[in-house]
């Protein structure tokens, strides 16, 4: 019979998981609309992981509670003092082998040690979950051995990777799955809690990226600054911070709550909706698609404009015309195949004159919402999003202007 689980810590000695990085290791808890069981391994009463479950809970849901050696008793209690709702769809068990299949499993301890040890838990807990189940593991975020060998299960059964900098230390979440779930569930779930995402207001967030741009201006300041006094140019980068910074606006934003509706990936101007064939995606079938121009202006965060899964990414190398010419037909371009019950959608992010650099943070095998972030261009770009023709119908025409994540672009039949 498997023992209780025990802190896979045994060298560098208590590593809390504060509040943004329970958010992270529980995000597909809360994304899940349920019923769905979910297994919390290593658990304590104190836990900010613990917490952050429980508030992600729905009526429907159950928790199952694998506590840390000799803390079931504690942690009973701490249950049972929480009130009816709670206890009722939180149970404790004293070992992992009375936990039932679970949809999606945490481990509520950062994963420390030898590769060995790190791969020998790691597939104790596979074998707890569900088909299609997910598990969540936070390692540090370094050159320790488990952390090396996560990042190995990660290139196989990886579906995602947040780093969360803002805990001590820096941890990296890993969401692994080792079966394909059912398409059916994508329509369960909401928009992922992403790390990279970092709020300024309810309503604004700012992607990471335009968090590291605008700290390198400041820091580019400050060392003006110490190292010619009597000069002014240090206000040169330290201006520069706040538009740069803006370009990285990331604001929340209201899906439609139609199912038939997709949505923009990206803010901006539509500049084409047509007809067309592409083989490059694996279906004979001719595709609709709606290309849309970002100007420096717009908010470059992408989304996707349907829930899917990807199940293919691939980048093709090209120019760096500008985006609103027929030439960037030939730019760069990264695409995100996505498998939806509708048919093959396909996301097209496309470098222009300025933007060189294209951001993707869904692997192939992960669950996208509608409306979810996935990724972003620097700097002015275009996106397109490729639909099956027989069926969707455009909702939009050349010239119109478009927000991702909100803006209505086509319609299911």
């Amino acid at each position: 019979m498997s023992q209780p689980p025990r802190r896979p810590i045994p060298l560098l000695g208590e590593i809390r998981l504060g509040p943004r990085a329970a958010r992270a290791l529980t995000a597909e808890l809360a994304r899940h609309a349920g019923p769905k069981n979910c297994l919390l391994v290593a658990a304590t009463a104190d836990s900010a992981v613990l917490t952050t479950a429980l508030e992600g809970l729905l009526p429907n849901d159950t928790l199952t509670l694998v506590p840390l050696t000799g803390a079931a008793d504690e942690l009973r209690a701490h249950v049972a003092s929480l009130g009816p709702w709670i206890a009722e769809r939180v149970r404790v068990v004293d070992t992992l082998t009375e936990a039932d299949p679970a949809d999606v499993a945490i481990l509520a301890e950062v994963l420390s040690g030898s590769a060995e040890s790190a791969r020998g838990y790691l597939d104790e807990l596979g074998k707890h979950l569900a088909e299609g189940g997910v598990l969540s593991v936070a390692v540090l975020a370094g050159f320790d051995d488990a952390a090396e060998e996560l990042g190995r299960q990660a290139d196989f059964t990886g579906v995602g990777s947040d780093l969360v900098l803002r805990n001590v230390p820096p941890v990296r979440v890993h969401r692994l799955r080792f079966t394909q779930p059912r398409l059916a569930v994508t329509d369960r779930l909401a928009p992922a809690y992403r790390p990279s995402s970092v709020p300024l207001t309810r309503s604004m967030h700012i992607d990471s990226n335009g968090v590291a741009a605008a700290g390198i201006a400041l820091g580019l300041a400050a060392a003006l600054r110490v190292s010619r006094p009597k000069s002014r140019l240090w206000l040169l980068p330290a201006l520069a911070a706040v538009p740069v910074a803006a370009f990285f606006r990331d604001p929340n934003r209201d899906l439609p709550e139609h199912a038939s509706a997709v949505v923009a990936a990206s803010d901006g101007h539509v500049l084409s909706v047509e007809r067309l064939s592409d083989q490059r995606f694996g279906s004979p079938s001719d595709y609709l698609r709606i290309a849309v121009f970002l100007s420096v202006l717009d908010v470059h965060v992408n989304r996707s404009p349907v829930a899917g899964r990807v199940v293919d990414y691939f980048v093709e190398d090209g120019g760096f015309a500008p985006a609103m010419k027929p030439a960037a037909e030939h730019n760069v371009a990264a695409y995100t195949v996505l498998e939806t019950a509708h048919g093959r959608v396909v996301v097209a992010q496309r470098t222009g004159l300025i933007a060189r650099r294209i951001v993707q943070r869904a692997p192939v095998g992960s669950l996208l919402a509608r409306g979810e972030r996935f990724g972003l261009i620097r700097f002015g770009s275009r996106t397109d999003v490729y639909l099956p023709a027989d069926a969707a119908e455009p909702a939009v025409q050349k010239g119109d202007k478009v927000s991702g994540g909100a803006t209505v672009i086509a319609r299911w039949r």
